[in-house]
């Protein structure tokens, strides 16, 4: 029973995180494609800079959701440390390498916050006020984006979360990190786009 349970959150959590949730809010509410307009990305920033706020918004959350739920589940499901780690690391590979989209996606920020917000909500709140504060100082959603990510592992010593969650921060770190790297190099390059 165990093991089938494991199965069930690895499957589930993959493909949760693989529903593109740029592309089904741009195509059914806005005729768009977001791979073909702004930077090409289908993550909140893009559909917030090319359809507007409210389309960032609902990327947002749908992304935000592609993080918790998978988590959720797993807790219900099979229940250890372990298994929240790993139906959250599933979401994010979905994320970034979506199974409906040749295996491309998203920067896994916001499904992050949401794997972090199923985990642990005191260092998700402490992560998205990082973040905010980032974003307001220097409006680079990019640079808030990588700051952020690197207090999620130390936040998980501090408030002596299971050795796990420290490992998953680091993870997500990373990954969100790798994802960025073009922004890394526009930002060295003073080319990055602000956001207002």
């Amino acid at each position: 029973m165990v093991i089938v349970g494991w199965i069930i959150v690895l499957i589930l959590s993959y493909l949760i995180g693989s529903l593109p949730s740029g592309l089904i809010v741009g195509q059914a509410g806005w005729k768009t494609d977001l791979r073909k307009r702004g930077s090409g990305n289908i993550g909140a920033t893009n559909a917030w800079r090319v359809l507007g706020p409210r389309a960032g918004m609902l990327v947002f959350a749908m992304d935000f959701l592609k993080g918790v739920i998978p988590v959720v589940i797993a807790s219900h499901l099979v229940g250890t440390p372990w298994s929240l780690v790993m139906a959250g690391g599933m979401a994010l590979i979905g994320h970034v390498a979506s199974i409906f989209i040749q295996f491309k996606g998203g920067k896994a920020v916001a499904t992050g916050l949401g794997v972090i917000t199923a985990m642990v909500p005191q260092a998700a709140i402490i992560t998205f006020l990082i973040w905010v504060l980032i974003l307001i100082v220097t409006r680079y959603v990019s640079l808030a984006s990588i700051v952020a990510s690197l207090f999620v592992p130390l936040q998980m010593v501090v408030l002596h979360c299971p050795a796990e969650f420290f490992g998953f921060g680091i993870f997500c770190a990373c990954l969100i990190i790798l994802r960025h790297k073009d922004n890394i190099q526009r930002l060295l390059n003073g080319t990055e786009n602000k956001i207002h």
